[in-house]
């Protein structure tokens, strides 16, 4: 009887999120609409006058949407990760958090791969890969594995919102639209809440946040494979694999500490998402600079000892025309949040949630930085040598269709959080009477 006047509760605080949008809610959907057309118009006009519209030329066959591709996989790899981690490890303090990090998996997942359509000069064509691609290939390996990870992700939402579900066709007070309720009573399939249906839900959940971790592992090393079984000066190296899936999982925890922030100050969740749980994010964000900072050292210490002509040439190029980008993105991408967290009296929610904002853009340069230096020091000779064959700038059709990535990445998140609560009503509700009258956790004792 507690836990159910406990989780009417709940849904009663958070019902007008997703009853009503609000005047400024929708100025804010209204303004990504617009920044999506904008890219829906520079999409347009690289359909019908081709790749010339873009920076990307014969010997710079790849730039910023690869680099969007590579930082979007990499956020929807980390969003699985940690999910399926503090699920997993069955953590007190992931419940008010823990399904902001399963939209940031699918949702990111689901943009990321249309970059890679917007490098196809035929579109047309693109039926041939499921026709004619050829095993051996890697670009095979890395549909097949992003196919699966979709599939895979998917399912973990949804076991994992099947609870909020089933508890909001259940909410006799909930003013939604009567096709929403038949909606969400189509999804719950029936879900009830017995013991054995409960026992069945948390099993399979369980699989699922095993099998997506070890998914966009495996997914992530695919995709750093790409890169490192060429013979390119920069790619070829035998720990891009680890090297992604921390990067990845890096840069994704400072995505989620901004969607934390977001979210804690739009939805007005001060009471939910505390101090505590900026503070063991940033933890993790503190764990993964350090072993970011060591794989980056690694490889660019052996490039730089080694000597090779190709990779020196590179390592030339990084020091002279990269120079600033190089620094910000392998230093002070890594040191700010050592020291912000580091240092007690700097652990506040803003400033965590700043070096979170530091890390994300710094480990975007660090993938501009792996990709187009790379492509502007081919192994051979090139005969055009114009500047715009030779080096890499990108165009405003490309940044436009950037931005409007992003947009439709902030513009889903807010869709979905007006379906489902993007805090999780049914584990905040199982939690003891104390702990959810001082909003779940109020302190950091627990965890430093």
């Amino acid at each position: 009887m507690e836990q159910s006047a406990s989780k009417e509760a709940l849904l009663q605080k958070f019902a007008p999120q997703i009853e009503k949008t609000s005047f400024l809610a929708s100025i804010w959907i209204i303004f990504l609409l617009c920044i999506i057309g904008v890219g829906v118009y520079a999409f347009i006009c690289q359909v019908t006058q081709g790749h010339i519209v873009t920076g990307m030329r014969d010997n710079v066959v790849w730039g910023i949407y690869i680099v969007n591709f590579i930082f979007f996989m990499g956020m929807s790899y980390a969003g699985a990760i940690i999910s399926g981690a503090l699920h997993l490890f069955r953590t007190e303090w992931r419940k008010p958090i823990i399904r902001m990090a399963e939209y940031l998996a699918i949702i990111s997942l689901l943009i990321g791969p249309g970059y890679i359509l917007l490098c196809i000069g035929r579109l047309d064509r693109l039926y041939y890969l499921a026709l004619f691609g050829r095993i051996q290939s890697p670009i095979t390996w890395d549909v097949i594995a992003i196919s699966t990870d979709i599939f895979g992700c998917l399912i973990f939402l949804y076991l994992s919102i099947l609870r909020d579900i089933a508890n909001l066709r259940d909410f006799k007070e909930l003013k939604v639209p009567q096709w929403r309720k038949k909606l969400y009573s189509f999804l719950s399939l029936g879900y009830t809440g017995t013991p054995e249906q409960e026992k069945r839900l948390r099993r399979a959940t369980d699989i699922m946040a095993a099998m997506v971790i070890a998914i966009a592992i495996i997914v992530y090393s695919v995709l750093a494979w790409i890169f490192s079984v060429t013979l390119q000066p920069g790619w070829h190296s035998t720990i891009f694999g680890p090297y992604f899936v921390i990067a990845a999982v890096y840069s994704g925890t400072g995505v989620l500490i901004l969607t934390m922030y977001v979210f804690r100050k739009a939805y007005h969740l001060e009471h939910f998402v505390t101090r505590k749980h900026f503070v063991a994010m940033g933890v993790v964000m503190v764990v993964l600079a350090a072993l970011f900072g060591y794989f980056t050292f690694s490889d660019y210490l052996t490039k730089w000892y080694g000597s090779e002509k190709n990779d020196e040439s590179l390592i030339k190029i990084l020091f002279s025309q990269y120079y600033w980008s190089f620094i910000f993105s392998n230093y002070i991408g890594v040191l700010v949040p050592l020291l912000v967290v580091g240092i007690p009296k700097l652990r506040t929610i803003p400033n965590i949630t700043f070096s979170a904002l530091i890390v994300v853009v710094a480990l975007w340069f660090n993938r501009y930085l792996i990709v187009i230096p790379t492509l502007e020091s081919p192994y051979l000779p090139i005969q055009d040598s114009r500047p715009e064959y030779l080096l890499y700038s990108g165009t405003w059709v490309e940044y436009a269709l950037m931005a409007a990535g992003v947009a439709l990445f902030c513009l889903l998140f807010t869709l979905a959080s007006k379906f489902v609560p993007v805090i999780n009503v049914s584990e905040m509700s199982d939690a003891p009477r104390d702990q959810r009258e001082e909003g779940l956790f109020n302190t950091e004792e627990s965890l430093l």
